[in-house]
C-alpha cells in the first residue's frame, strides 16, 4: 500500500512541475485525487492524500496560491483540513450532504479558522440532486470563488460518483455535468490563472459505464476535443464482455435513465437557499465595498 500509494502522490507532483514550469498548460493524474487521507492516518480508501501534497509542493517550491475545486460526491475533507487555517490556499467542495453520506463533513459553517477563515466554502447539495441544481451550485459558486480568490493555479479533483449510476451515493446526476466540470475548469485557468490547471481522479464505483466516460471527458477537454455521438466499437468490444452490465453506446445517457424525482422543486430550493448562505461573505462584502467606493 506504501508503495502503490507514494506512486500516485509522485503522479500528481509530476503533474504540477509539468504545469508550473511551462512544460505544459494543464495536466492530469487519473490515479490521484485521494482526498480522504490524513497527515496521521488513512481515511476512506485513500493511503496518503496527493492532493493536500501537491498544494503544499505548489507553495514551498513555487510560492503559488492555490484554488482546491472537488467535485466528488464525497466532501473533500482530508484537503480541507489540511490547509483551514491557511489563507494561500481556498478549497470549495461540492458534494453529497453528510447527513447520509461519508463523511459526514462538509457543513456551510466549515469556512475556515485562523487567517484561513473565509478561505473554505462547502455546498452539501440534497441526497437525489439532479443535473440542472447541481450544475447551478457548481458554475455560480465556482465563477464566484476564483473572482474572490485569485489564484495562480486551479487543482480540481474529479470524483466520478455523482452520478446516479454510482452504487455508494444518492445523487442523480447524469453525464452531462461530466461535460461541464471540465470545461468550466478550463475557462477559469485561462481567465485567472494564465491556463494553469491541475486535475486528478477521485471517486466513482460503476466502474463500466460511468468513470471511463467521465474521465475521459477531462482529457478531452485539456486537449480541445470534442466528442458526442457513439463511443468507439473497439472500446465496446474489449470491454462488454468483461463487464457485468450492458455498457452504455453514447458519450451522453438516455433521457430516462430513472424515474421522476417527486421531491424536485424541494431540492432545488433547498440547493438554492444553501448556495446563497455560502455565498454570502463573498458578495456582502462585494456590496459593502461597492457601497463604499459610491459614498
Amino acid at each position: 500500500m506504501h508503495e502503490a500509494s507514494a506512486l500516485l502522490v509522485g503522479g500528481t507532483l509530476t503533474a504540477v512541475d509539468a504545469v508550473m514550469t511551462g512544460q505544459s498548460l494543464h495536466a492530469l493524474n487519473l490515479g490521484g485525487g485521494l482526498h480522504h487521507g490524513f497527515r496521521g492516518k488513512a481515511s476512506g480508501f485513500c493511503i496518503y492524500n496527493d492532493s493536500s501534497v501537491a498544494i503544499k509542493y505548489l507553495q514551498k517550491k513555487y510560492g503559488a496560491r492555490v484554488l482546491y475545486v472537488d467535485t466528488d460526491a464525497h466532501h473533500g475533507d482530508g484537503v480541507q483540513w489540511s490547509f483551514y487555517d491557511d489563507p494561500d490556499v481556498c478549497t470549495l467542495s461540492i458534494h453529497e450532504t453528510g447527513r447520509y453520506l461519508f463523511p459526514g463533513t462538509g457543513n456551510i459553517n466549515e469556512r475556515g479558522q485562523g487567517k484561513g477563515y473565509g478561505y473554505s466554502f462547502n455546498i452539501p447539495v440534497d441526497a437525489f440532486t439532479e443535473d440542472e441544481s447541481w450544475l447551478e451550485c457548481y458554475k455560480t459558486s465556482f465563477k464566484e470563488v476564483i473572482k474572490f480568490f485569485k489564484p495562480d493555479v486551479i487543482l480540481t479533483q474529479n470524483g466520478a460518483d455523482s452520478h446516479y449510476y454510482d452504487p455508494l451515493t444518492h445523487l442523480s446526476a447524469t453525464m452531462k455535468i461530466y461535460k461541464e466540470i471540465p470545461k468550466l475548469a478550463h475557462e477559469m485557468a485561462h481567465k485567472y490563472c494564465e491556463g494553469r490547471w491541475i486535475a486528478v481522479g477521485g471517486g466513482g464505483y460503476d466502474i463500466w459505464r460511468v468513470v471511463p466516460r467521465a474521465w475521459a471527458r477531462v482529457w478531452l477537454e485539456m486537449t480541445n476535443k470534442d466528442i458526442s455521438g457513439p463511443l468507439s466499437k473497439e472500446w465496446l468490444d474489449c470491454w462488454q464482455p468483461e463487464s457485468p452490465v450492458p455498457l452504455p453506446n453514447e458519450w451522453d445517457d438516455m433521457e430516462d435513465i430513472y424515474e421522476p424525482i417527486p421531491r424536485k422543486p424541494e431540492i432545488t430550493e433547498k440547493n438554492a437557499l444553501t448556495l446563497e448562505k455560502v455565498l454570502y461573505p463573498i458578495r456582502s462584502s462585494k456590496q459593502t465595498a461597492k457601497s463604499n467606493e459610491q459614498s
